[in-house]
């Protein structure tokens, strides 16, 4: 295999701390590497010195002659005043006009190529209709509704990140370079993306906390650690058993770790083998490895604590229908009985209702008919969106022992400062103010107060968001150890089949389905939904009079319209909270920022129960 980049004792530092250290390493053609460290340890630095787009301090970055390279970073930066069409078709333009280049955004009136009529898009008129690749990338992404005419100015940030990673997907190249693709994507969107990269020559370089994804498109594993760049051969699995093999090695200090990297391969080995495809590692090596770890969780001990916590009554809901604020339907005549120890993934479409589900759950709304029942032992914690519940007056470790100094973990007693610890926060972390934390961080703080309540249910709205690898195992092994029960809404499919033990979902037709198949019967449905739904439209557009089929145009642009609130309303939400972290010294700030944030939140709910209703329609 050809080299097409190599780095030649590389070394990049931004301040005091240095990210590379001496790096030395290459990437071959046709591999697929994925990047993984902790956060803030390298990983985007790597890629942007890889890509150009940041000068080494010192060594030597080659390229091979006449590269075809996309990057994909974070910063979803593309030209202003450009259209959708005219960036994520343009590459093709610079393809077409000099090959073995690495293009640039096109636009434009149309002109002539080689006596081909070339469109203001700078590729072959209609080309882009016919291409089956672009319109395999844009639906696959979820941005076919958008409109090829809509100016990215107006778009929102997730939207912007889609548009610039669909401008790379359609294009023939050599090597693509991707930094946390999966984070605007949906459970169908990161399969498709998966299985496209799959099924592409091009060599891959992608930064993922995603253990799923990583686990199925990468032939290699970097992990950037302490300045260096270790490699491992194979994907997730792989990269845990070495991980496993060198915490076995390393001393005492280092057993914790040991134990958390065997006791996640044991899981992998024993799991269900779509979880490691194709294992590179050696099955003997492994197996002897893990030959006396546990499973994860004793389930029936769990079960046993969690009902004599619990009794027999949890939360209950009967003959429930749910709403949105506005009164549209999202659930009818539910009835559903939480049992003492009993771990729920619970996935849907959007807008089908799982923040609604789980806010009637924790008691913060009735049903709009039917009862909700809770026992008289049931506390429960509650891991909401929203971060306005934090002392922003206090330090990390003031504000973790403000809720209690130690607790009870199964059959062991920890404090607040290891918990804190286990949850990501060192030692020295610990004494910085609550107001000087970031927003992931103000999350894990968020996680690690409610465990500290030690509540008997747990109800968690995507917890992962914003967390490491390492922080998510170490977040897995505490409710490994924890009795009681749990309901957990995460677009993580890896976390869901890690941590629960049955899949529920909300598919948008007012009913929840338990999925004994888990998050793969929960696609494979989608897809035969979607495709019913395409053969009902287009027969139904075949055969409609001129008017109907006005009215379904109608309803297509008024989804599209829909999708972009939706994402510009997430945008908001996202700057309310870093705007609520900046003002934690004013008090009067906070509530009129909280009351907006509300206001937000209910905008984008109903925003959403639009959605579906048009989706049934169009």
């Amino acid at each position: 295999m050809s080299n097409l980049i190599n780095l030649e004792q590389v070394s990049k530092s931004f301040g005091i701390k240095p990210l590379l250290d001496n790096v030395s390493l290459g990437i071959h053609a046709g591999e697929r590497i994925g990047v993984v460290g902790l956060n803030g340890g390298g990983k985007t630095t790597l890629l942007e010195v890889l890509t150009g787009l940041e000068p080494p301090d010192s060594g030597r970055v080659s390229r091979v002659g006449g590269l075809r390279m996309a990057v994909v970073t974070q910063r979803g930066v593309l030209p202003v005043g450009a259209t959708v069409g005219s960036v994520v078709l343009a590459g093709l333009a610079d393809d077409a006009m000099t090959p073995g280049t690495s293009g640039g955004h096109g636009g434009g009136s149309s002109r002539d190529h080689g006596g081909e009529r070339l469109d203001k898009y700078g590729v072959a008129e209609y080309e882009w209709a016919s291409n089956s690749r672009i319109r395999s990338v844009m639906e696959g992404i979820g941005i076919e509704g958008l409109g090829l005419d809509t100016s990215v100015d107006n778009l929102s940030g997730g939207e912007r990140r889609r548009v610039a990673l669909a401008a790379a997907l359609v294009r023939d190249l050599d090597l693509l370079v991707l930094d946390e693709p999966t984070n605007h994507l949906d459970v169908e969107g990161v399969q498709w993306l998966a299985q496209h990269l799959l099924e592409r020559r091009s060599a891959l370089v992608v930064v993922t906390h995603d253990r799923w994804f990583l686990d199925t498109v990468a032939t290699d594993t970097w992990e950037v650690v302490g300045g260096k760049v270790e490699s491992y051969e194979g994907g997730y699995g792989d990269w845990i058993f070495a991980r496993a093999e060198r915490a076995r090695q390393a001393d005492a200090s280092e057993a914790r770790r040991a134990n958390l990297a065997r006791k996640e391969l044991a899981w992998l080995r024993r799991g269900a083998k779509a979880r490691t495809s194709k294992p590179r590692y050696r099955v003997e090596a492994a197996e002897a490895l893990i030959a006396d770890v546990p499973p994860p969780r004793d389930s029936v001990s769990l079960a046993a604590f969690a009902r004599k916590r619990l009794g027999r009554v949890v939360v209950e809901l009967e003959d429930a229908t749910l709403t949105t604020p506005d009164g549209r339907e999202l659930v009818r005549d539910l009835t559903w009985r939480l049992a003492p120890g009993e771990r729920v993934g619970l996935v849907g479409v959007n807008g089908s209702g799982k923040t609604t589900l789980l806010r009637t759950l924790a008691g913060a709304v009735e049903p709009a008919a039917g009862k909700r029942i809770q026992g008289q032992t049931v506390q429960i914690g509650w891991l909401r969106q929203e971060l306005d519940d934090l002392p922003i007056d206090l330090r990390v470790l003031e504000a973790v022992q403000q809720i209690a100094q130690r607790i009870m973990l199964g059959d062991k007693e920890i404090s607040a400062g290891q918990l804190a610890e286990r949850l990501g926060f060192t030692p020295a972390r610990q004494r910085t103010p609550v107001g000087d934390l970031s927003g992931g961080e103000r999350r894990r703080l968020q996680l690690t107060r409610i465990l500290m309540s030690e509540p008997n249910v747990l109800l968690l709205d995507e917890p992962t968001n914003d967390l490491d690898i390492d922080t998510l195992q170490q977040l897995e092994d505490l409710l490994d150890n924890w009795a009681g029960t749990l309901v957990v809404i995460s677009h993580d499919r890896y976390l869901i089949e890690r941590i629960c033990d049955s899949t529920w979902a909300l598919f948008g037709d007012g009913k929840l389905t338990n999925l004994p198949g888990g998050i793969d019967e929960y696609l494979k449905k989608r897809a035969a939904s979607s495709s019913a739904a395409t053969r009902a439209t287009d027969s139904k557009t075949a055969e409609a009079p001129a008017t109907d089929a006005a009215a379904y145009r109608a309803a297509r642009k008024e989804l599209a319209k829909l999708e972009r609130t939706i994402d510009k309303l997430t945008e908001r939400e996202q700057r309310l909270h870093t705007a609520l972290a900046d003002a934690a010294t004013d008090p009067d700030k906070l509530i009129t920022l909280g009351t907006e944030l509300k206001q937000v939140l209910a905008e984008k709910e109903s925003a959403e129960e639009r959605w579906l209703e048009l989706a049934d329609t169009a």
